[in-house]
């Protein structure tokens, strides 16, 4: 292939808004809000809708991100010319998941799907069957087109002209019945994904970047279901907020107990850790060190009542880390180089490759406009130098 050229849309940087006229406001999908496949019986019929339409497939769905312990789906949109949108409710059917949704995945299997951010929602569809035999992801499209804000609303209006109302997506997804103006944002969602996937392609082609983004979708595709989750990062505990005021390893093992038993608490009950019990509560404990349930009840948090009910139990996992014949080691084992700030001083050679890899990504970042993170990951950059 080529040298991508350097315009953008319009003809100029790709970073480049200019003086677009006011967005036309979109506040409500255009057939309207459908109602939400919720039954078997339903969503067999949404599928031979979306059967009966043609072309791609415009995918999202919504979580309960913040909420929930699991990375679930709780809503699936999907919309496909000919069919309109429909909305699929994927755990209220009361049958088992991936026989209640299969008519959907079959279907779903037959066409490419149109995501915006797709490493966001691959895992939690392909939870329940669903995977891509094609893909195109807009908003990493946008990235490689080079545009500066690729968030879904900010593509729509400046490639489409289209205000969309937006404001739900953090939303508690798990929560039933679903307000009517959240489905009214979840049908927004799709409402122009076909169009944007459309738009934003011709502006690869001018760039010539149509066979870069090609290449993407289909590694997307391939590995972008796999959630990385939990098991991708060792000693999980570490990354408690606030653990840097904790300097000894009695105190770090307490950090990893009262984290641990927090942890095991929230996959059962399915409910965020956070909301289960702050990380600024599990330092307090840690530094404290209290041994009595009195002592414990006395720090800020544990004495509201829902804590001073599970005090046992966080009792239990302290008097664990103060008889633990293994305790943890002040740092994490390295998994990759340091810090580079440490490079000049420490490994001075190191350091100079570092400057020259990153120097010579920013002028090719510079020349094809598209960021130096979706030319090659820093971390790998770091571990090659």
């Amino acid at each position: 292939m080529g040298e991508p050229s350097a315009d953008g849309p319009g003809g100029g940087a790709p970073g480049d808004v200019g003086t677009d006229p006011a967005p036309t406001p979109l506040p409500k999908p255009s057939e309207g809000v459908p109602p939400i496949s919720v039954s078997v019986h339903e969503i067999q019929a949404a599928a031979r809708r979306l059967d009966r339409g043609r072309g791609p497939f415009a995918v999202d769905a919504e979580r309960a991100s913040g909420f929930r312990y699991s990375n679930r789906a709780y809503l699936i949109q999907i919309r496909r010319a000919g069919s309109g949108t429909v909305l699929i409710d994927p755990v209220s059917h009361g049958a088992d998941p991936l026989q209640a949704l299969r008519p959907v995945a079959e279907v779903l299997s037959s066409d490419e799907w149109i995501l915006h951010s797709a490493d966001q929602d691959l895992p939690c569809l392909a939870e329940v069957g669903m995977r891509p035999p094609a893909l195109y992801d807009t908003e990493l499209a946008g990235r490689l087109a080079g545009l500066e804000r690729v968030n879904l609303a900010t593509m729509v209006e400046r490639l489409l002209g289209f205000g969309l109302a937006k404001g739900h997506g953090a939303a508690d997804w798990s929560k039933r019945p679903l307000p009517a103006e959240w489905l009214n944002y979840a049908a927004l969602d799709v409402e122009l994904l076909i169009e944007l996937r459309g738009a934003i392609a011709d502006v690869l082609a001018g760039q010539g970047k149509t066979d870069w983004a090609a290449q993407e979708f289909d590694y997307l595709r391939d590995a972008g279901w796999k959630d990385p989750g939990s098991a991708a990062r060792r000693d999980r505990w570490r990354r408690t907020s606030g653990i840097h005021r904790v300097r000894d390893q009695r105190g770090l093992a307490a950090v990893r107990e009262l984290w641990l038993t927090r942890d095991r608490i929230a996959q059962r009950r399915d409910i965020a850790p956070r909301r289960i019990l702050p990380d600024s509560a599990i330092i307090d404990a840690a530094l404290a060190n209290p041994t009595t349930v009195e002592e414990l009840v006395a720090l800020p948090v544990f004495g509201g009542r829902n804590q001073r009910r599970s005090a046992a139990t966080w009792l239990a996992a302290l008097d664990a880390a103060r008889q633990s014949k293994y305790p943890p080691a002040d740092s994490e084992p390295p998994n990759g180089p340091p810090p580079p700030a440490r490079w000049s001083k420490r490994k001075p050679e190191a350091a100079a490759r570092l400057e020259a890899a990153r120097s010579a990504l920013s002028a090719v970042s510079e020349r094809v406009h598209v960021p130096t993170e979706n030319l090659v990951s820093p971390d790998l950059v770091r571990r090659l130098c």
